[in-house]
């Protein structure tokens, strides 16, 4: 009799036993029973593993040669309790982050050229910044807290969100939560995957409809050595200046090819930049709105544990490897155009090989959250935003 033989009778309860493997020195498990569940799987596990608790013992689900498989790993996950003081400090720092850049988007007064007095005009006009912080981090939180309530809406251990304060560019890195115990099966690591991007484009798609109305249009005409800084278009972000303003911006003087040709190369290189045609200068609370959508695109990519990473993975399942170089390759090429592809190429070289694998792997997706994974794609490709910002300096 094995050391393990005692749970034999406990996993005969959800699984018709054809074979039983002892679990070696270099296995990962204790012991691994291969046959045919009883009933669904997902009633299966849920009675497997709590009568497994009691033994420190967590059974994976898998399907192997065609066969329901059970493997038994030696002890459970038990999570540490999280310290909430630390995902306040970092909400606190980072929302005053976002004031500062904010502040420093909006402002449009005298600049000193000495720091201590630069820094005295920021302190001075900080409530400009307002707006466009109350908007991103309201898109933020959403996305996060869409991840968290999704998580424990299905009982899985996770932490309050972690903001990420950054005092340039938008005033943030983002923001994450992490999962304390991987997700039970498919269906739920989709749940807590897209609810995040879905809460936050719930947020994010007002907040720049609300941006763009308070902004305006005006010609791009450029002196000899001046410059300018154009955000990059996604479709839903080309269709949203579309519904405020009745036209595609910028636009040309004139367009000298087939415009959905034209809007094909702009949106995939930024170019030509429309000199003497139309754009909108943003209010802060539309490069808000802007920025929420773009970090949405970020979240969306399809590798690793980003959220698009578990969309891809409940849709592709360990076939989703074979999408990984492809992604790099993309990022590559389009850093030729925006340079900050390269940092999330190396991020995915680096992290983006490893997948959420759920528990139980025998569970799959059913019609209605397939949909779902499908639309949480489509999403990707309407936010995203191959070349985020483009600067532009007139010639002489």
């Amino acid at each position: 009799m094995t050391e393990y033989e005692h749970l034999t009778p406990i996993v005969a309860q959800v699984l018709k036993i054809e074979d039983i493997t002892s679990g070696g020195a270099k296995d990962r498990f204790l012991t691994r029973y291969r046959g045919k569940l009883y009933g669904d799987s997902i009633s299966a596990y849920d009675k497997l593993a709590a009568s497994l608790y009691q033994h420190d013992v967590t059974p994976l689900f898998r399907i192997e040669d065609g066969k329901d498989t059970v493997l038994l790993l030696e002890g459970t996950i038990k999570s540490r309790p999280s310290n909430p003081v630390i995902n306040l400090l970092l909400i606190g720092l980072t929302f005053v982050s976002m004031v500062f850049a904010g502040t420093m988007f909006a402002y449009s007064g005298p600049i000193p050229s000495d720091i201590p007095g630069f820094i005295i005009t920021i302190i001075n006009n900080l409530a400009l910044g307002l707006p466009f912080a109350i908007s991103l981090m309201a898109i933020l939180l959403a996305h996060e807290f869409g991840h968290y309530l999704a998580a424990k809406y299905h009982k899985t251990k996770v932490t309050l969100p972690y903001f990420i304060p950054l005092p340039l560019g938008f005033g943030t890195l983002g923001a994450f939560i992490r999962l304390k115990e991987p997700p039970k099966n498919k269906r739920i690591l989709l749940d807590i995957g897209i609810a995040g991007p879905l809460a936050g484009l719930i947020v994010a798609i007002p907040i720049v409809i609300l941006g763009l109305s308070l902004s305006t249009v005006e010609v791009i005409n450029l002196a000899p050595g001046q410059g300018i800084q154009i955000e990059g278009n996604s479709v839903l972000y080309l269709l949203s200046k579309y519904l405020v303003f009745g036209k595609l911006l910028p636009a040309p003087v004139s367009y000298e090819i087939n415009p959905i040709l034209y809007w094909i190369r702009y949106i995939f290189t930024g170019l030509p930049i429309p000199q003497g045609g139309l754009d909108v200068i943003i209010s802060p609370i539309a490069w808000a709105g802007w920025a929420g959508l773009l970090v949405t695109a970020f979240n969306l990519i399809p590798a690793g544990q980003l959220d698009g990473g578990h969309l891809i993975y409940v849709l592709m399942d360990k076939k989703a490897k074979y999408l990984y170089p492809i992604v790099l390759v993309v990022l590559l090429v389009l850093g030729f155009r925006w340079s900050g592809w390269w940092i999330w190429a190396l991020l995915i070289f680096i992290l983006g090989r490893v997948y959420a694998e759920p528990l139980d792997q025998i569970t799959q997706l059913n019609p209605q959250r397939k949909y779902l994974a499908i639309f949480g794609l489509i999403i990707f490709f309407l936010v995203f935003t191959p070349v985020p910002l483009i600067l532009y300096f007139a010639g002489g």
